[in-house]
């Protein structure tokens, strides 16, 4: 006979610590979500995870979550827990990465760029009883938890979800699974669809009728735009940017203020020439450019458009140039790099190991690593440090509110060849 959830019977455990996706760890390893450390919990055994029951005996960190969907929603981790010991656990995630890198360097205090909140949402549509319904995934699951709106998210976002429906219409209701991007611009939404591939014709030219009904700055399927009714442009380090449809944004609008800030704090009066890594649309770039001469380098053709047009409107900025570059396949190699006075570094979340390595190699007196994965930071940092650099400082930075991401900073120095005397 097979056994089934019911057959199994409810325990009670303790929870020691919190995990780094925010799970509680009980002593014996068991992940149970929702629980916190300290707490005393009645869970039932789901392999190597814990369903929780009830809680016998709550931590004194344990508030009340304010988003109806939490629990459900796979999005955050831990909207349940008070602030102080939220931060405190999310650079813990940091310093153990760093540790177990074998790292010496003391990350400052976790920096909250959550601002109004997310300004990206990518939603999944689909069809639930004959209709299409938008929401986000369940945790460990691919089950759809349909939304009213995100409260994480910025204003602008909140209709999101009836606007993803609306779209699905023309292109089977959800009955193909899709997923559609938002992205909350200056002139308004902007919207990319994919999943379902190539449209035909009238289902193309109804999309760009449900753009005008619901007044979006620009709807693109599967990044090929089908209408811009306004150009969807965001302002960076007080410059403006258009990017490409579907194309990579920080989180949060504070997020990158705080991140291009601490860049540009990182570069001292003898950075005349940087090398701007994975530089994406430019958000380092433009800030750099108002000071130093930068050489942009990115695999993406339409970032790098995206940053010209960027440039070519913004008179009074230094030389810009650009590059396009697989740099996994394809890293800038040591004698590249010595051309330039700094470099600015900031991968994808499987970081920059091939280009890490090269750098280490490099003659280049200081370098700037921003991450979105501590884990791959420690490691990309630790190749640094074996080359000769020194972790000077590491700046932890929140955007990614109420989950286990973690921003991170690093700033790298190696001692300046003295000049030759005359």
């Amino acid at each position: 006979m097979t056994e089934t959830k019911m057959d199994i019977p409810a325990e009670t455990v303790e929870i020691r610590r919190l995990g780094a996706r925010g799970d509680g760890m009980a002593e014996d390893g068991t992940a149970v979500a929702l629980a916190l450390p300290g707490e005393r919990v009645t869970i039932r055994r789901e392999g190597s995870r814990g369903h929780l029951l009830a809680v016998e005996r709550p931590a004194p960190d344990r508030i009340d979550p304010f988003c109806p969907y939490f629990g459900t929603c796979g999005g955050c981790a831990v909207q349940h827990l008070a602030p102080e010991p939220y931060a405190a656990w999310k650079r813990g995630q940091l310093v153990q990465a760093l540790s177990q890198a074998r790292l010496a360097a003391e990350p400052g205090p976790m920096i909250d760029a959550r601002g109004e909140g997310r300004r990206r949402l990518t939603l999944h549509v689909r069809a639930v009883e004959g209709r299409a319904e938008a929401g986000l995934m369940a945790a460990r699951s691919h089950d759809l938890v349909a939304i009213d709106h995100c409260p994480i998210t910025v204003p602008m976002l909140h209709p999101a979800p009836r606007i993803a429906e609306a779209l699905s219409a023309p292109l089977g209701h959800g009955r193909k699974p899709l997923d559609v991007a938002f992205t909350a611009t200056e002139a308004g939404l902007d919207v990319d669809i994919r999943g379902h591939g190539p449209a035909a014709e009238g289902v193309r030219a109804a999309l760009v009728r449900l753009a005008s009904e619901w007044d979006l700055a620009r709807l693109a399927l599967h990044g090929d735009v089908l209408v811009e009714r306004r150009a969807p442009a965001i302002s960076t380090s007080g410059l403006r940017l258009v990017p490409p449809a579907g194309g990579f944004l920080q989180a949060t609008e504070a997020g990158e203020a705080v991140l291009a800030a601490t860049v540009l704090a990182a570069l001292d009066k003898r950075t005349k020439r940087v090398v701007d890594l994975f530089s994406g649309s430019g958000p380092f770039t433009l800030a750099m450019a108002r000071t130093r001469d930068v050489h942009a380098v990115e695999g993406e053709a339409a970032a790098l458009a995206s940053l010209d047009r960027a440039v070519r409107a913004v008179p009074g900025l230094r030389r810009v140039t650009t590059e396009r570059r697989d740099l996994f396949r394809r890293p800038l190699l040591p004698l590249e790099l010595d051309a330039y006075d700094a470099v600015v570094f900031d991968p994808p979340r499987a970081g920059a190991g091939a280009q890490a390595t090269r750098i280490a190699e490099s003659k280049v007196p200081l370098v700037v690593g921003v991450a979105c994965d501590v884990g791959t930071f420690a490691r990309d940092a630790a190749t640094l440090v074996a080359g000769g650099y020194t972790l000077e400082t590491v700046t932890p930075v929140d955007q990614f509110a109420y989950s286990g991401h973690v921003e991170v900073v690093g700033v790298f120095r190696r001692p300046r060849p003295p000049r030759k005397r005359l």
